[in-house]
């Protein structure tokens, strides 16, 4: 049986390992980005290119977005020369973008409408997570459109959750952003407070990633930061988006995040000094800044 034509929307940091997975496993691949280098990288490599969205629904039976924020969703879906100008009956929409719960059940129901099947699949596991196909897949929709695409998923990452109806993987995607900007946050002020007290910031991660203080964070990300370097693999300023989806959605549901909304003014006091283009885990940046220390053993 002949794979599905997939057709990708957004080839960023996120998007353009995931398409080179798609491609390497044999899918035909139709490639959209407003930015022409990775367009024409992919295209040399095999892949298709479309000229908008409308397009990439002309071309594709399954269509994948990996795009910034809930407004180019909408923009790529329902917006001018979006998808919905193209699509017909049957196919499959799934954005794997990190958007508002309430914007993936908006477009599914008027992508629904033209009996377009559509799942939110958010991911986690950053830039690494993309090239090394491992990423954790959080998916809301329908389970039998689910069970239909998981090989495609598959080919992208490794673990892959149905959450719930549409909205659900969105809903759980912000979730998982408040655990990790906390993890952050937490990492940050227990390197400030050591190193402002004399302690060397590589004992405390070593001390910290053996006991029960250990986390992903702390394995990933501690030795870089100690080392000073906030190269991005999920920029702040993402991650900042994501709080604000937090925030609005937290108030939305009417639950109180009083830990979530100190990071969330963390993260906007990291866009408020010129580092939103930082690694995630640059966010010690602001802390030492408070403390008048700096928690890392080099730049």
């Amino acid at each position: 049986m002949s794979k599905p034509t997939v057709g990708f929307i957004g080839l960023g940091i996120m998007g353009k390992p995931m398409s080179g997975h798609l491609l390497k496993a044999g899918y035909p691949l139709v490639v959209h980005d407003r930015n022409r280098s990775p367009v024409k990288e992919l295209v040399t490599e095999g892949a298709q290119e479309a000229h908008s969205c409308k397009e990439v629904a002309e071309h594709s039976d399954v269509i994948i977005s990996m795009v910034p924020d809930s407004p180019d969703v909408e923009a790529v879906a329902l917006g001018p020369d979006g998808l919905i100008e193209g699509l017909r009956e049957g196919q499959i929409y799934i954005d794997m973008s990190t958007i508002a719960p309430g914007v993936a059940i908006t477009v599914a129901e008027d992508l629904g409408k033209k009996g377009v099947r559509c799942l939110d699949a958010p991911v986690s596991g950053g830039e690494v997570g993309a090239i090394n196909a491992t990423l954790s897949i959080m998916v809301g929709g329908d389970e039998a459109v689910f069970n239909e695409v998981m090989p495609i998923f598959e080919t992208l990452g490794q673990t892959i959750t149905l959450c719930g109806p549409n909205g659900a993987g969105q809903t759980v995607k912000a979730c998982n952003q408040i655990q990790v900007a906390l993890n952050f946050v937490g990492m940050a002020e227990a390197l400030v407070l050591g190193a402002k007290a004399g302690v060397d910031p590589a004992i405390i991660v070593k001390v910290l990633s053996g006991g029960y203080a250990q986390t992903r964070v702390m394995d990933v990300r501690g030795p870089r930061v100690i080392r000073g370097d906030f190269q991005p693999g999920f920029k702040s300023k993402f991650h900042y988006k994501d709080l604000n989806i937090i925030m609005k959605t937290s108030n939305d549901y009417n639950v109180p995040l009083p830990a979530t909304a100190v990071a969330h003014e963390l993260f906007n006091a990291m866009i408020a000094a010129g580092r939103g283009d930082l690694d995630h885990s640059g966010i010690i940046t602001i802390l030492e800044d408070l403390a008048g220390v700096q928690a890392r053993t080099q730049e």
